[in-house]
């Protein structure tokens, strides 16, 4: 499978996953690991990019991860996981469909019983079926086998796991995952911490619906919350304010400009505000952000 597999969603995140395919190269990249809160650990790529951040909940019940990045990196959160705690993993829940946080569903699936939204299973039938090569078999390795529309609350190592659908956000089928009595919180790619996010409009992904989604989050948590975001660093509810207010900024600045009547390529060659630039550190550049919003708001 190729990134372009994974990856692959809209003009832009194509183009991206091409040139990323031709650099592909998972040998020196490694996982490190990180206790959040009480039994909640965070597993992170470094030396490259090995998908999205792995929430892993351990204790007497067993292991449950909150996403697994792509297949190739299956063996290395294998034996991080084995680091932590023995056993096999339980349960596995799918952020969103996007291959590089479902990419190793097919590998755990034997000794896992994997947990998304209705419309992540959706997406990962049709895409596996658009897809040559593939037996029946394989693809349905992949697919989750439990389904929520709203939200699901899972009892597992003497936590309450509350697991909550925010509509055409990143997508159509994100959800968040609450670690209640470790508050702690995995966002999935409703936060990529310190840069713009990839908004992924072909998959019913919205910008003015993305920053809806976060203000209602963070109507939801506390203060003192750790936060594990989809991609970047650990984070704490103060950081998501912020990140909240460079979305609203960005939407005001487009806005403006649309009123203006300025074009999309007119706004993408004026220079952002400093303040908007400086959250330009990941792989989502100006002219990529600035179409994701003009778009969304011209629907």
């Amino acid at each position: 499978m190729t990134l372009k597999y994974f990856l692959t969603s809209g003009l832009l995140f194509i183009s991206f996953a091409i040139q990323a395919d031709t650099e592909r190269d998972f040998t020196n990249i490694s996982l490190k690991t990180t206790l959040v809160n009480n039994n909640i650990y965070m597993l992170e790529g470094v030396n490259g990019f090995a998908g999205g951040n792995i929430a892993v909940s351990v204790g007497e019940d067993g292991i449950l991860i909150v996403d697994d990045q792509f297949s190739e990196m299956s063996k290395k959160i294998k034996a991080a996981v084995s680091d932590i705690t023995s056993g096999e993993i339980n349960f596995i829940l799918n952020t969103h469909w996007h291959g590089d946080h479902t990419g190793s569903n097919a590998v755990f699936s034997d000794e896992a019983t994997i947990i998304a939204h209705d419309n992540v299973r959706k997406r990962l039938m049709s895409d596996q079926k658009n897809r040559s090569g593939d037996s029946p078999a394989q693809a349905k390795e992949v697919w989750p086998v439990i389904t929520f529309n709203e939200s699901i609350t899972i009892h597992f190592n003497n936590e309450t796991i509350k697991v909550i659908h925010f509509p055409n956000g990143h997508t159509d089928g994100d959800s968040v995952v609450y670690f209640v009595e470790s508050n702690v919180i995995h966002m999935g790619d409703h936060y990529f911490a310190g840069m713009f996010p990839f908004v992924d409009l072909n998959s019913n992904g919205n910008v003015l619906s993305y920053s809806k989604n976060i203000a209602a989050i963070l109507e939801m948590i506390p203060e003192d919350i750790k936060i594990i975001p989809g991609h970047g660093s650990l984070s704490t509810r103060s950081d998501l304010v912020q990140y909240q207010k460079m979305l609203e900024d960005s939407i005001a600045y487009v806005q403006s400009n649309i009123e203006q009547e300025l074009s999309l390529k007119a706004i993408q060659a004026k220079d952002l505000p400093t303040a908007l630039k400086a959250w330009e550190t990941g792989f989502i550049k100006q002219d990529s952000w600035i179409q994701f919003i003009y778009q969304s708001i011209k629907g």
